[in-house]
Order: C-alpha cells, then structure tokens, then sequence
C-alpha cells in the first residue's frame, strides 16, 4: 500500500523496488532498534538500495555496505 503525504508518496522497504536508490523518510520501530539501525547508516533522510527481497528477508546497500534485514523490519521503514 503505497500512503501519500505531503512532499509525495512513500511505501515501506519491503514494497519498494529492487535496484532503485530510495530515501529513507520514516522509521516505526522502538527507540532502542531504530539507534541500532542508525548506527548501521539507516537513518531518516538516508540513502538505501535494495538488491534483492525473499526468504523473509530484504537485502539492501546502505552506504558502503550491505545489510540484511528481516521483512517485519523491512515493513516499518517507509522510503520514497
């Protein structure tokens, strides 16, 4: 489900499409995992590119690096 709001749409990590460097616009997780995701560079008005999804998982860029994420995190970070 894509949501719109002002400045455009955005849609969670999990919905976005493979190959296309997005930005990181909102994070709904508990303040102790989103400091955990800041400190691995996934951040609000962060760069990420996501490389492939399955498995449960989603495996993005984010800077220089690769991370994986499981897909109920995936679905509480919303990119535009």
């Amino acid at each position: 489900k894509i949501l719109t709001k002002k400045g455009g749409q955005f849609m969670p990590l999990i919905l976005a499409p493979e190959n296309v460097e997005l930005t990181i616009i909102k994070v709904l997780l508990d303040d102790k995992l989103k400091k955990h995701l800041q400190d691995m560079g996934i951040a609000i008005n962060g760069k990420i590119t996501i490389l492939s999804k399955g498995n449960g998982s989603v495996i993005c860029i984010v800077k220089e690096g690769r991370v994986a994420l499981d897909s109920n995190i995936a679905t509480k970070i919303f990119v535009k």
